[in-house]
C-alpha cells in the first residue's frame, strides 16, 4: 500500500514549485485571482520577502503541494491508498481525497493563514531528546503553565507552543544534558490553547463550504486515526488549537502492512520524520538514553512481582501473533501496567495489542505518544 504525505510550514523555501506552475496555468490563474497576487512570483522569487510570513506561507505551500499532487497523479495514473498531511498539509490531504475543490481549499487555507497571523504574541520551540512525559514534568516543576505540547513529530522530537516569555524562559530548563532546544520562527503559539478564539472564527468560516464525501482515507492530525465524514468540521477547526499527532499518524500507517510513504511537495522534512519514527518502532524501546535507566522503585516492583513471570515468558519462544493473542485474551483495554525499562507512571493501555512489521508485539498507552513492546510490560496486580 501507498500513502502520500504533504508537508506543512517549515518546508517552504524560495524557488519551490519550479517547473510546476507552467504545467497548470488554469489553476495558477485561479490561485492568483483568489489571493490577489502572483503565487508563482511569491514561490520562485519572493521579492518582498513574504514567504516566511504565515499568511503567505500557507497558501504558497498549499498550491505547491496541490500542483505536485496533480503532477504525480498525471504521471502514475494511480491514486494512493491513504493520504495525510502535517498541519497545513492536512488540507492537501483532504483535497486529494476530494473533500473540496482546489479553489475552495485555497480559500480555506488563505483564511486560516490570516487568522493565525493574528496570534502574534506566542512562540514555539522544538525539544529534542526528551519524551512527552519528561517535558510535561519539567513544565510542571518550573511552573511553566502557559506552554502546551504542540507537535509530536517523533517520539523524541516534540514542539512546545505558548506564551512568548515562558517559551524563552523554558530554554534554560530544557537545554540540559542530552536535551536540545530550538526556537522556531513562527509568529504565534500555533496548535495551543492560545489559538482557541481563532479556532471558533475558522469554524464559522468552514461552515460556509460544502464538504464532499472523502474518497481516500485521510489520517487526522488531532487523532492520528482516519477522518470520519461527520467529524470534518470538528477536526479541521480543532486542528488549530490541538497538537499535531504526527507520530501517531505514522504509527497508524505503519501498522498497515507494507506501507510505502511518498512525500508530495517541496523538501523532505516529513520523509526524515517517518524514517525516525519507523526506526523507533522497529527498535520499539528506542527512547532517549536516560529513559532506559530503571529506577529502584520499578526494579523493586519487577523483582517482587514479576521476575518469575518474565523469565517464564522468555523461556518460551512465542511468536508476535501469539503474544498479542495471549495479551488480548487476558488483559482488556484499560489495564494498568508497569514498564520494566523506565519509570513511567500511571501506564494504562489505550488499545488492544497489535503486531507491527510482522514481528513486534505492541500496545498503545493512554497519554503517551507511542507504542510499548509487550515484552517490557507487566500488568499491575
Amino acid at each position: 500500500m501507498q500513502v502520500y504525505i504533504f508537508p506543512g510550514q517549515g518546508s517552504q523555501a524560495r524557488g519551490m514549485g519550479k517547473g510546476l506552475f507552467e504545467q497548470f496555468p488554469d489553476l495558477v490563474r485561479s490561485a492568483n485571482k483568489i489571493l490577489g497576487y502572483s503565487i508563482e512570483e511569491l514561490c520562485l522569487e519572493d521579492p518582498q520577502q513574504q514567504l516566511g510570513q504565515t499568511q503567505f506561507t500557507q497558501p504558497a505551500l498549499y498550491v505547491v503541494n496541490a500542483l505536485s499532487y496533480y503532477k504525480k497523479i498525471a504521471e502514475t495514473n494511480q491514486k494512493p491508498d491513504f493520504v495525510a498531511g502535517h498541519s497545513l498539509g492536512e488540507f492537501n490531504a483532504l483535497l486529494a481525497s476530494e473533500c473540496f475543490s482546489f479553489s475552495s481549499g485555497l480559500k480555506l487555507v488563505k483564511k486560516r493563514g490570516e487568522l493565525m497571523r493574528e496570534a502574534d504574541n506566542g512562540a514555539m520551540a522544538a525539544i529534542i531528546n526528551l519524551s512527552e512525559h519528561e517535558i510535561r514534568d519539567l513544565l510542571q516543576q518550573h511552573n511553566l503553565h502557559n506552554i502546551d505540547l504542540a507537535n509530536f513529530n517523533t517520539m523524541s522530537q516534540i514542539v512546545i507552543s505558548g506564551d512568548k516569555d515562558e517559551v524563552a524562559k523554558s530554554q534554560e530548563v530544557f537545554q540540559k544534558g542530552n536535551a536540545l532546544f530550538f526556537p522556531l520562527n513562527t509568529s504565534g503559539a500555533f496548535h495551543s490553547r492560545f489559538m482557541s478564539p481563532l479556532k471558533r472564527k475558522f469554524l464559522n468560516y468552514l461552515k460556509k463550504f460544502n464538504l464532499q464525501k472523502l474518497q481516500i482515507p485521510v489520517i487526522a492530525n488531532v487523532t492520528g486515526t482516519p477522518y470520519k465524514q461527520e467529524k470534518i468540521l470538528e477536526y479541521l477547526s480543532n486542528q488549530m488549537d490541538s497538537p499535531v499527532r504526527w507520530t501517531e499518524t505514522v504509527q497508524y500507517l505503519l501498522a498497515q502492512k507494507e506501507m510505502e510513504f511518498v512525500e508530495i511537495g517541496h523538501g523532505d522534512v516529513l520523509s526524515k520524520l517517518v524514517k525516525k519514527i519507523k526506526r523507533d518502532f522497529e527498535n520499539c524501546n528506542d527512547f532517549p538514553a536516560d529513559k532506559k535507566k530503571s529506577t529502584e522503585a520499578t526494579e523493586s516492583f519487577v523483582q517482587s512481582e514479576s521476575v518469575s513471570r518474565v523469565e517464564a515468558a522468555d523461556s518460551v519462544e512465542l511468536t508476535a501473533d501469539q503474544k498479542v493473542a495471549n495479551w488480548n485474551q487476558q488483559y482488556p483495554i484499560g489495564t494498568k501496567v508497569v514498564s520494566t525499562l523506565s519509570d513511567y507512571s500511571d501506564l494504562i493501555t489505550r488499545t488492544e495489542a497489535i503486531v507491527l512489521f510482522g514481528h513486534r508485539a505492541v500496545v498503545y498507552m493512554e497519554g503517551y505518544n507511542g507504542y510499548f513492546c509487550l515484552d517490557e510490560l507487566i500488568p499491575k496486580t
